[in-house]
């Protein structure tokens, strides 16, 4: 399965958001991007392109999609009636790995990839490994029962404290390591600080 190797705390400086838990004290330590000066200074204003490829950037990276997956998602996005930014993110926060992360389940989205990944799930009912399932209202999944002896899922609260708020597209039984998806995601669900406008005019020209 493909996947992106990069340092999530490199990616995060160069994007200057924090893409992961880890890269919050690095960004305050070191707030330029890799292979720039600390004190460095930009000698011109950043062009309309530039912001739209690095949000587009940022966006693609925080979910954890490669190019392909993500140009792909957005041609759908637009297909589809409505708002194509609001699209996008909702299609994004449907991914069963976000989902994962959103209920609790893991610390970060890469780490919820790899869970999903190593089977450690049933949807409705069967085992599923495809980080990029869309889930949909009504859908169910469960930690599979021999997934619930390992020492991860022994020690959730350790590894992954239950968040302090979840999305209402989703209720969580964190006792019985379920999840209900009880309907859409909306915009409000995705990170406020996502301006989906750059993306949908990065894959307009």
């Amino acid at each position: 399965m493909a996947r992106d190797t990069q340092s999530i705390v490199k990616m995060s400086r160069r994007e200057g958001y924090a893409l992961h838990p880890k890269a919050h004290k690095a960004l305050v330590k070191r707030t330029s991007a890799p292979g720039q000066a600390p004190n460095a200074r930009m000698r011109n204003k950043p062009s309309q392109y530039s912001l739209q490829l690095r949000e587009k950037q940022k966006v693609k990276r925080l979910y954890g999609l490669l190019e392909k997956q993500f140009s792909n998602l957005m041609k759908e996005a637009t297909r589809k009636q409505g708002q194509s930014g609001e699209n996008l993110l909702q299609f994004l926060e449907q991914r069963m790995d976000n989902a994962v992360y959103r209920a609790g389940f893991a610390s970060s989205r890469r780490a919820a990839r790899q869970l999903v990944s190593h089977g450690h799930f049933m949807l409705n009912g069967r085992r599923v490994d495809v980080p990029s399932i869309r889930l949909r209202a009504g859908d169910e999944f469960i930690v599979r029962e021999h997934s619930t002896n390992t020492e991860y899922f022994k020690k959730l609260d350790d590894v992954s404290p239950a968040p302090s708020t979840t999305p209402a597209w989703i209720k969580v039984d964190r006792k019985n390591r379920k999840v209900v998806v009880a309907g859409l995601p909306t915009r409000e669900d995705a990170e406020p600080e996502i301006k989906e406008q750059l993306i949908v005019e990065y894959y307009s020209r």
